[in-house]
């Protein structure tokens, strides 16, 4: 027995496709990248943006059609919006939160899969049944579900955090030997308008801090190199369990004792944080320990005080200002990383010039620029999207062009020096290995050499591009490298 998977969005929901892994091989499935072959299809869905939810639209409508012809369930979780997930009710065997994944075998057992871990789950009594079933084949599905309650779409309403302590204790199956996700806290509290995250993931939940550093130990031991604490917002890390948990700071600075004593390298990085949550004190820790990467992933979303306001991000531009200021001041070899929305309901020509001259005054390493599009149950749902798409593109490519200008002045300063990467595959350009810095820039270099992929090495960097930069495998180990 096959399963096939698709994941959409965000790195939260890739480390979340890696516990879903984890139940259906326990089921005795086994992975396919050809959905043709499987006979259960899963999709890790994201309603944060509009092009995701399209993309499964058309991919269940694609397995709806298939099931003319051959047995399948369909199943969708993830981050899922309630009018999002009403609509894939009608269309999908199983909807269910991501916190619900260790009932997944039930809910499959029920449709006529039959499996050792399904067998045991008939066996354990519960006071209801969590999944809701529904019935959305064009012909009568050849699976015969067994009768069980299930709601009524339109009386649904989902508690997606509930049960995540669950969901945290099942363990992943990594898809890479070297780079590993670690879950460290679910759900957001800040209800950014133009955000879906508290409707698609809810409140914010810390996870155990001990069970956080017992997975990096052994993951570490393991032989991992680079590890990213996940949360929708991680520098409000503990503060939903205050004097039950220690604070963000208190646990990258365990983190960081723990990297000393090991003796192995490896790099920790985290996102995304919060500007109006980050403070001196996590930004002194990064810079006092060598594993914790000298990188950050600092959202703007836009360079204009009225804009941010009717976004309710609660930080204000000279409250950023300050944390950039800070990051330079502690860590200078760190690199900045940003994410930008351009064209939210009502932003002025002069309102995006001043995201424009923000992003020219930080001058960021990268920045992920998105084109601002409406998700129903977000707050900012409720205006008009006036904005017209000619503009949206128009300022993309606008800050696009002042990224790149910016970027490249940075990477011709790394031309002749020495720096320290971990090597994560083959390139595009044919005989070449593709790595990353500790600041998460993409180095080419000349190898066909596999045995260094998943291994640091140091590169003497030749060449540079606005994105990337090329080298060559530097002479000899040096002792001293280059951070960036």
């Amino acid at each position: 027995m096959k399963y096939h998977l698709i994941s959409l969005g965000c790195q939260m929901n890739l480390s979340d496709t890696e516990r879903v892994n984890t139940v259906l091989h326990q089921m005795g499935f086994s992975q396919t990248e050809d959905e043709n072959e499987a006979s259960v299809l899963g999709v890790i869905a994201c309603s944060v943006r509009q092009k995701a939810i399209d993309k499964v639209y058309a991919r269940i409508s694609k397995w709806n059609r298939m099931k003319n012809r051959k047995n399948l369930i369909t199943f969708v979780s993830g981050c899922i919006l309630p009018s999002d997930n009403e609509r894939f009710l009608k269309l999908f065997d199983l909807v269910f939160p991501m916190s619900d994944l260790p009932q997944l075998p039930e809910m499959i057992s029920h449709y006529g899969i039959v499996t050792q871990a399904g067998l045991n789950y008939q066996n354990i009594e519960r006071e209801s049944i969590k999944p809701t079933l529904t019935q959305n084949n064009p012909k009568p599905s050849l699976f015969q579900p067994l009768t069980v309650p299930f709601s009524n779409p339109e009386n649904i309403k989902l508690n997606p955090g509930k049960n995540i302590e669950q969901f945290w204790n099942v363990e992943p199956t990594h898809t890479s030997d070297f780079e590993v996700f670690i879950p460290i806290q679910n759900g957001c509290d800040k209800f950014c308008t133009f955000c879906a995250v508290p409707y698609t993931r809810g409140r914010e939940v810390s996870r155990s801090s001990a069970e956080i550093m017992d997975e990096l130990r052994t993951l570490v031991d393991k032989g991992f190199k680079s590890i990213t604490l996940l949360g929708q917002n991680v520098n409000s890390y503990g503060l939903d369990k205050k004097g039950e948990e220690i604070t963000f700071p208190e646990l990258l600075r365990q983190i960081g004792e723990f990297g000393n004593q090991s003796g192995k390298e490896f790099w920790v990085y985290f996102t995304s944080p919060h500007p109006r949550d980050m403070n001196d004190d996590v930004i002194e820790v990064i810079s006092h320990y060598q594993c914790l990467a000298k990188q950050i992933h600092l959202p703007m979303q836009s360079g204009d005080d009225h804009v941010l306001l009717r976004m309710n991000r609660k930080h204000s531009m000279e409250k950023y200002r300050q944390i950039v200021f800070s990051i330079r001041r502690l860590i200078p070899e760190a690199t900045l990383f940003t994410d930008i929305i351009v064209g939210f309901t009502g932003e002025t020509d002069e309102q995006f010039d001043n995201t424009r001259k923000a992003m020219s005054e930080f001058e960021f390493n990268m920045a992920y620029i998105a084109q601002y599009s409406v998700r129903p149950g977000a707050a900012s749902s409720r205006w008009e999207d006036d904005v017209p798409k000619e503009t949206k593109k128009a300022r993309y490519h606008i800050l696009t062009d002042e990224l790149t200008k910016h970027s490249i002045k940075f990477n011709n300063l790394l031309i002749g020096k020495t720096l320290r990467v971990l090597v994560r595959g083959y390139d595009r350009k044919e005989g070449y290995l593709s790595a990353l810095t500790e600041g998460k820039i993409v180095v080419r270099f000349e190898s066909e050499n596999k045995n260094l992929i998943g291994n640091f090495v140091d590169i003497t960097i030749q060449k540079a591009t606005p994105l990337s930069i090329e080298g060559e495998l530097a002479e000899q180990m040096v002792t001293q490298t280059i951070v960036v």
